[in-house]
């Protein structure tokens, strides 16, 4: 997951309160994900905390000294030392299979952040926004800072109503799916639209192909409405739904979105 982010807006939420650093971070726990990607949650003893939609640099480096940095949206948010991760493997990536298929627990990384301030959702951040609705919109593996959103609105009980719109290919795709779960049956409900691919869950109410310009437009909130929204995939995927989303109405100025490549 790449950390670049891109400003579809205008006006800037305000500068990141926590100043980026080289952490030293030990494996806590890992667990499979989908067939293809892997939970890791690391102990930062030194971390100070992010906000939901901020991303990290991790480093490994090899016996011979050579080093590889790749940048990885996180799962959690808050001022614990617990960070989580979700790692989608890149086959001919140099971090991800690593990640993926050969860390253990208790195995050292370092880890490089909180990253971005522009990508970011915080409950309650201001008397006018603390109710302002928000629509997350997600392909594949760019649910993960989505997720942190949608946790850090539950803990909080936060008045904004959420919506999320979740574009994969097949039912063991799905990124964090008890989170989700969880989430759509809570005290704030969050709304899921799930759309899938290549194949859907039997009672999946939702037609199996590739999200379409109307599917989108009927799932998301409506552009009159005042949604912040967050937008996060591939670049290809991420292009397409900022288009939809202009023809559709919504103003670009209540859009943030990030994308992420497959150098892994």
């Amino acid at each position: 997951m790449s950390g670049l982010e891109a400003r579809v807006g205008t006006v800037a939420p305000p500068a990141n309160r926590r100043r980026p650093a080289w952490h030293d971070a030990t494996v806590a726990a890992v667990r499979a994900e989908t067939p293809t990607a892997r939970r890791i949650i690391l102990d930062v003893p030194t971390w100070p905390g992010n906000d939901a939609g901020q991303h990290l640099d991790l480093r490994l480096t090899a016996e011979d000294g050579y080093q590889a940095t790749r940048s990885y949206s996180i799962a959690s948010s808050g001022s614990g030392t617990r960070v989580t991760l979700a790692v989608d493997r890149v086959d001919d990536g140099e971090v991800s299979p690593f990640l993926v298929d050969a860390v253990e627990v208790g195995d050292a990384l370092e880890v490089h952040g909180p990253l971005g301030g522009w990508f970011v959702w915080r409950p309650g951040a201001s008397p006018s926004s603390a109710s302002r609705p928000v629509q997350l919109i997600a392909g594949g593996s760019g649910i993960v800072p989505l997720v942190a959103m949608v946790s850090a609105h539950a803990e909080a009980a936060d008045p904004a109503p959420f919506r999320l719109l979740y574009a994969v290919r097949t039912p063991e795709d799905v990124f964090f799916r008890s989170e989700l779960a969880d989430a759509a049956n809570g005290p704030a409900p969050l709304e899921v639209t799930i759309v899938y691919s290549r194949r859907a869950p039997d009672g999946s109410p939702v037609p199996v192909g590739r999200l379409t310009r109307d599917a989108l437009g009927a799932a998301v909130l409506p552009p009159d409405g005042g949604a912040l929204v967050y937008v996060c995939g591939s670049t290809p995927f991420v292009e397409q739904v900022l288009r939809w989303l202009g023809e559709l109405g919504h103003d670009t100025g209540d859009v943030r979105a990030e994308r992420f490549g497959g150098n892994g």
